[in-house]
């Protein structure tokens, strides 16, 4: 009996010191044999997640605050290599943040942030695509993987971007472009324009955890590209998602019901 204790007690240590180390960007360990795998044999990523990480919060490193718990943040570097100007509309969001969030607005998280929201999210997968269906507002994201490329016409800018991913070995890449400029990246005011590229790398770390990296590109905002990092956790066996539409109008004063006086 006290053997099963420690063994499982060193197994969680040694997750969650590679999980440290991925965090820290220098994660070296292999892919474990053991986990899913759809009948193609490609990693199968189906089931629900959310990352237990502050990165929603505020990517950068912060200490606490009321709005936000401290944290060591999620970018590689610590700092978001801003351009001069762009720099000063983040701090104008940052000033703003408690009305001017779009999640406050209830808009779409887009792409990175949906993925490190505090909220879970479902993965759907077979060979030619994912669907990724969000909590929050029960929005739908769809990751092609039938060796389709990106749209043509670029006059009009998604939420979400559009989503095209490739196979190397058993990460899942995938290329994300063709963006609005309505979202923010966290709710501390970090934002992009609309010439933002997103390079998601998805793993396995083991049969129940994900690392999830994202470059982000966007030359009307940044010097240069930078990474962020986060852990995504499998929820347990019977965990569902529930009905969690955002509105923000007075729901009786604008939808009045048809027995109201």
């Amino acid at each position: 009996m006290a053997g099963n204790i420690m063994a499982r007690v060193s197994r969680r240590v040694t997750m969650a010191c590679v999980a440290s180390l991925f965090l820290m960007g220098a994660a070296t360990a292999q892919v474990p044999a053991a986990i899913p795998r759809l009948a193609s044999g490609k990693p199968d990523f189906s089931g629900i997640w959310q990352t237990l990480r502050e990165a929603d919060y505020d990517l950068e490193p912060h200490a606490g605050r009321r709005d936000a718990p401290p944290s060591a943040g999620s970018v590689d570097g610590g700092k978001i290599p801003y351009l001069p100007g762009a720099l000063a509309r983040r701090e104008r969001n940052f000033a703003a943040r408690a009305k001017d969030d779009p999640r406050l607005k209830c808009w779409a998280l887009g792409v990175p942030r949906s993925v490190y929201y505090p909220a879970p999210f479902q993965i759907f997968q077979r060979d030619r695509d994912l669907t990724l269906v969000h909590q929050l507002g029960h929005q739908v994201r769809t990751i092609h993987t039938n060796d389709t490329l990106h749209p043509a016409e670029k006059e009009q800018g998604f939420w979400l971007g559009d989503s095209r991913g490739r196979w190397e070995g058993d990460t899942l890449v995938v290329d994300v472009t063709d963006f609005n400029d309505e979202t923010w990246l966290d709710r501390s005011g970090n934002y992009h324009s609309d010439a933002l590229h997103v390079v998601e790398r998805w793993s396995f770390l083991d049969a129940d955890t994900i690392a999830y990296v994202a470059r982000i590109e966007d030359p009307k905002v940044f010097q240069k590209p930078w990474t962020v990092r986060v852990v995504l956790n499998r929820r347990e066996k019977n965990f569902e998602l529930i009905e969690d539409y955002c509105f923000t109008l007075v729901y009786d004063q604008y939808y009045p019901h048809k027995d109201a006086k």
